[in-house]
């Protein structure tokens, strides 16, 4: 179990973006086809944008036409929650960051691999870490 990362609010608006804020802290969405790393196709590992704990890798991407970067699996077990949400008229699975508690997005059951998931992630939740040598 990933050790929990706890800061007051004012911490958090101090250490994040106006819109990383609202996503990761307000469980807010980005518009779909607005975010960095929706059409990124470089080798890495996207991170948590709050906390920097390493959330899904690169080879587990793949392109949803949802317009939110989109994966099959988080890089570990661990490192993601999810929680049932019933916001906006609709009963879905919200993804959570397992050490900060920052709203990632959604996980739906129309993906493509062995475990049929789709992570759907807002890319103002996640930083980048492209591999070594990679463009």
């Amino acid at each position: 179990m990933t050790d929990k990362l706890e800061m007051a609010d004012a911490q958090w608006r101090e250490k994040l973006t106006p819109e990383q804020y609202h996503v990761l802290r307000e469980g807010g969405t980005e518009r779909a086809f607005t975010g960095k790393y929706d059409k990124n196709k470089q080798t890495g590992e996207y991170l948590c944008a709050a906390c920097g704990q390493r959330l899904f890798d690169s080879a587990d991407k793949y392109d949803s036409g949802s317009g939110w970067p989109s994966f099959t699996a988080p890089a570990e077990d661990d490192v993601v929650e999810q929680n049932r949400d019933v916001s906006m008229g609709m009963v879905r699975t919200e993804v959570v960051c397992s050490k900060c508690e920052g709203h990632l997005g959604h996980v739906f059951p129309d993906g493509p691999g062995e475990n049929g998931l789709r992570y759907c992630i807002n890319s103002a939740a996640l930083d980048f870490e492209p591999e070594d040598g990679a463009a």
